[in-house]
């Protein structure tokens, strides 16, 4: 009998120990269930950044990457596209693949988009623009597009040239354009404000029009090429579509000996209004600088965020810009810049 209760005594302490194991192993499942749970939580969001080519295009997705934060419930999936739109075809795939909540796209340029957004939207995926514009015919291919009235930048650039004279040895204005990406919507709407200025004006003309790609070396290389002919030394007005083309137009101008600013032959129009180019305006080298907002994160929470709580939203939202000059600028503004 004694033997038969040792036995006993021990098949319950096996089927006790089993037991144990098994609510161990169902524990760490549940457990491994609730961490599963809690990432699904997490709002995806799909970014196509077009670059990095610029200091405006580092703030936009720094601004981007401060707003979506885990903690604010959110991942921020970013691919860099390198300033190739194949590039963002193939990034904005990936996010259709891995099911993403909603996808941003900055693009490149404004067409060749119907296909891919297509493509997002039979995904039943919502799609936001910023930035730039794309060029499609089904604008409800994506919910809204935030960013820069570019159209009324250049406008107020060329309300600050009307207020200049002209070269009293020519009686003309000669103005030399560095053009941005081509197709990109800043470099359209930006050159456009030009074209009319120069169209509804005799007396300004454009000496030439540089490709620089709104990258700092891009510029410095066609303005070192340009002014190594002496015919082209003779101009009046920088009317650059970036501020980093600038910068390298500037270390042209210097290498060239040509002198720059409010006492110098050249005057600069530059657009995106970064602290650098701030502080050269504030000291005289620069006459323009037209803002262009990079910080697009927080207006395109408030877009979502109203957009999830079955909102309507606006179809464009356009960003809060000025034009600077020494006339409005103080020293407190430029300290203060984030960008």
């Amino acid at each position: 009998m004694k033997r038969s209760s040792d036995t006993g005594r021990l098949i319950a302490t096996i089927i006790l120990m089993i037991t144990l194991a098994l609510a161990g192993v169902m524990m760490a499942a549940c457990k491994g269930g609730t961490e599963e749970t809690d990432e699904k939580e997490l709002f995806v969001i799909g970014f196509s950044q077009l670059g990095s080519e610029s200091d405006w295009r580092l703030a936009n997705t720094k601004s981007m990457m401060d707003t979506f934060t885990n903690d604010k419930g959110y991942e921020l999936v970013i691919q860099n596209a390198k300033q190739q739109q194949d590039n963002q075809f193939a990034a904005i795939r990936s996010f259709i693949l891995e099911g993403v909540d909603l996808i941003i796209i900055a693009p490149t340029v404004e067409e060749g988009w119907e296909n891919v957004l297509r493509e997002i939207h039979d995904a039943g995926i919502p799609v936001i623009i910023i930035d730039r514009s794309v060029a499609v015919w089904d604008t409800n291919l994506f919910l809204t597009n935030v960013g820069s009235d570019f159209l009324r930048q250049g406008q107020m650039a060329i309300e600050w040239l009307e207020s200049q004279p002209v070269n009293p040895d020519t009686g003309c204005l000669k103005i030399l354009h560095l053009q941005g990406t081509y197709g990109a919507t800043a470099q359209i709407q930006r050159t456009r404000a030009l074209e009319e200025g120069v169209e509804a004006h005799p007396e300004w003309y454009i000496a030439s029009q540089l490709y620089g790609d709104f990258t700092e070396a891009k510029g410095y290389e066609v303005m070192t090429e340009y002014l190594s002919d002496p015919e082209n030394r003779d101009i009046d007005v920088i009317y650059s579509e970036n501020d980093n083309m600038t910068f390298g137009a500037i270390q042209a101008l210097e290498e060239a000996g040509i002198t720059y600013g409010d006492e110098g032959q050249v005057k600069i129009i530059t657009f995106d209004a970064t602290k650098k180019a701030l502080q050269l305006c504030m000291d005289g080298k620069i006459s323009v600088c037209v803002e262009c907002n990079p910080m697009h994160g927080p207006v395109v929470e408030d877009l979502i965020s109203r957009y999830r709580a079955g909102e309507s939203i606006p179809r464009q939202i356009f960003v809060d810009e000025t034009c600077f000059t020494r006339d409005n600028l103080t020293q407190e503004i430029i300290d203060g810049r984030e960008y």
